[in-house]
This record gives structure tokens, sequence and C-alpha cells, in this order.
């Protein structure tokens, strides 16, 4: 992924409104981060943990999402799996993320929601950048996981859009 501003990453939201997208607290150390690792950025919000954001590199530019999730309650016991890039976590590091969805149907009340690792690191999980707390069963390369985590980004991003 291409290294973005603060400017960019705000003009890129497609499912917030202009004072939505004002309030957005862009992630810590963003002129350090490993851009060249990343399929796209996902950081969770400091000031509102319950929010989050995806920023997705695509053909016509880059596409934001904002998220919300419920605060963490509870610890559960059991693993967890992210239906991004299929890393197993313990269950607590799983986290539903429900998307309003753009245009009208948004306004309307419409979400879209997937698991996903709960710190949004997928790509450092997949690179070997990033080591979860449960063993992986995993056998397939990083090369065919980082396809199918593009694979199972577009499809989420084509489901918030529709």
């Amino acid at each position: 992924m291409q290294a973005l501003n603060a400017d960019e990453i705000r003009r890129s939201f497609v499912n917030s409104s202009k004072s939505q997208v004002k309030a957005v607290t862009m992630p810590a150390g963003l002129t350090e981060l490993p851009w060249e690792s990343l399929d796209f950025l996902g950081w969770r919000d400091p000031k509102a943990p319950a929010r989050a954001y995806l920023v997705v590199p695509r053909a016509d530019g880059v596409l934001g999402i904002a998220l919300n999730t419920a605060a963490t309650g509870k610890p559960r016991r059991g693993t967890g799996l992210c239906d991004l890039c299929h890393t197993a976590h313990k269950v607590i590091d799983v986290a539903l993320f429900a998307a309003r969805r753009a245009g009208s149907a948004g306004r309307a009340g419409n979400t879209v929601g997937t698991y996903i690792c709960a710190d949004l690191a997928c790509s450092l999980y997949l690179r070997g950048l990033r080591d979860p707390e449960v063993p992986q069963g995993e056998t397939v390369g990083p090369e065919a996981r980082i396809q199918r985590l593009a694979h199972r980004l577009e499809s989420f991003v084509a489901r918030v859009l529709a």
C-alpha cells in the first residue's frame, strides 16, 4: 500500500458524514507505518474504542470505511477466526465490526458486518510480522493468504457499497 496523509484518508470515507470524518482520530505514527507491508490501513480510534476505520486501496484510489464494534465485555474462552485473513486468535482478539452501508441504504440504517482481527493487523499476521497467540493450522503460503485477503476485503467493500 502507498503511504497516505491525513487529508487523503479523510477524503476517502464513503459511509460517514462530514462531521464524522472531521472527528476521525488518525492512527498514531501515521508517517512511520510499515506501508509496504500493509494490504489496507486499519486502526481503532484511541478516543472512542468502539470505532475503527479501514482504508482500502483500489484501482480508482483509496476507499475509507468507518466501522463500529461493541466495547469489549467480559473475557470469553475459546478461539475465533478473522473473516478477512483467516488468522486464528483467542476469541477476545477477534471482533464483530459493523459498517454503515454507503449512500441511501446507510442513511436508512442498513449495515453489514464481519469478524476481523480486533487490532486490524491482518497484513502483519499474514507476513509473520506479528505473531498471534494461538497456533495456526494454515498450510498455505503467505502469498496465497495475501491474495485471499485481497479477495475477501474486496467482497466486504462491495457489500458496504451495494
